[in-house]
């Protein structure tokens, strides 16, 4: 688990710093971003083997338009959607993720999300 990488894309601090020492914890690398940094610059300059992207970074930004960003230009990296809500799945343009992940402070669902979406970059 060594090279593995995380990019965690979370504007609420306590969540970012909450999944980078859980993640660190199970032995990954992590990264963080709060959402605003352009995504494709900040993938190609962190190299991660997953995203895990939050929904709604603010009034702003929306994660799903992150997640089509990332598609166009990336169509293999594995993404975890993130989210307090469970109505984005009737959103259309989330159907480009490759998991859903509800947010709660026990990680056990998204650590195994990460683990699947590990073994799925693995074999691209």
């Amino acid at each position: 688990m060594d090279n593995q990488k995380v990019l965690v894309v979370d504007d609420e601090p306590h969540i970012r710093l909450l999944y980078q020492e859980e993640l660190e914890g199970a032995g990954y690398a992590v990264a963080v971003s709060d959402g605003s940094d352009q995504i494709v610059p900040l993938i190609k300059k962190e190299k991660p083997d997953v995203v895990v992207l939050d929904i709604k970074l603010g009034p702003e930004r929306s994660g799903l338009d992150l997640l089509q960003e990332i598609r166009r230009e990336n169509q293999d990296i594995p993404v975890i959607l993130c989210t307090a809500y469970d109505s984005f799945q009737q959103d259309f343009k989330s159907i480009a993720a490759d998991y859903y992940v509800v947010k709660s402070v026990d990680s056990t669902e998204l650590l195994t999300k990460i683990g699947l979406a590990m073994k799925k970059a693995a074999k691209k």
